[in-house]
């Protein structure tokens, strides 16, 4: 069956789309800035460029509200949430610096065997979407998959770490999706996945001490990586 095409290379397949096909346009369109932070993200704008009725559009924004990714505002309905700046950015590491590495060390003596091979599963996935994504653009579609498993892994972790509070918190955050939305470049792939291994390696020691120290080498790593793009957009700005 053939897609209908709005002419701007985002229309879906000529079918009715699921609820979940629309959220990830909409995502998408969100990702790479085709709806740029602070402006409007309407619901028959999306519904038109989409080629879909309003109502899986609303839904998606509800959901994507939940996400952080959007902002319901009086008189102005959805707005797309603002980029992470140098100050948020901080901000973010320094919650996730005092959680996972915590939900890390309490996950080492807690995972079953299943749990670990997830974790693996999830180091290979991402393994695969390097190389996949090696000849691809800098789309959100061309690394979400990456995406996915990198916010699967540290998901995993925090839901079996033997603490539902804990869980929440990192949950709340919704770190992967903001800190993916501000910057991709091939290489964070490859060293991302490098310091996942060295966290599962500790896991499947039931080395609590390691998984910490791991977790938070990798914390540290990624605000190394991103603060720096940071201030190099900023005095290019």
């Amino acid at each position: 069956m053939s897609s209908q095409d709005t002419g701007n290379g985002r229309a879906l397949p000529a079918r009715r789309p699921l609820v979940d096909d629309v959220y990830e346009a909409v995502l998408s369109l969100l990702m790479d800035n085709v709806i740029e932070p602070g402006a409007k993200a309407s619901i028959d704008g999306i519904a038109r460029t989409l080629d879909v009725s309003p109502t899986p559009v609303r839904e998606a924004l509800v959901r994507l509200e939940a996400e952080g990714m959007v902002t319901k505002r009086a008189l102005r309905g959805y707005v797309a949430s603002p980029m992470l700046d140098e100050e948020g950015l901080v901000n973010l590491f320094e919650m996730r610096r005092l959680l996972e590495p915590v939900s890390a060390r309490h996950a080492a003596s807690k995972l079953t065997p299943e749990v670990l091979d997830e974790l693996e599963s999830s180091t290979t996935a991402m393994h695969a979407a390097v190389e996949a994504s090696s000849s691809a653009g800098e789309s959100f579609k061309d690394y979400k998959d990456f995406a996915n498993e990198d916010a699967r892994f540290h998901m995993v972790i925090a839901e079996h770490c033997g603490n539902s509070l804990l869980f929440d918190a990192i949950s709340r955050l919704r770190s992967h999706m903001h800190l993916y939305r501000l910057y991709f470049r091939f290489g964070i792939a490859e060293e991302t996945s490098g310091e996942h291994e060295a966290i599962l390696a500790a896991l499947r020691a039931g080395d609590a001490e390691r998984a910490e120290q791991a977790m938070l080498e990798h914390i540290q790593q990624s605000y190394a990586r991103l603060s720096s793009t940071i201030a190099g957009a900023e005095s290019n700005s």
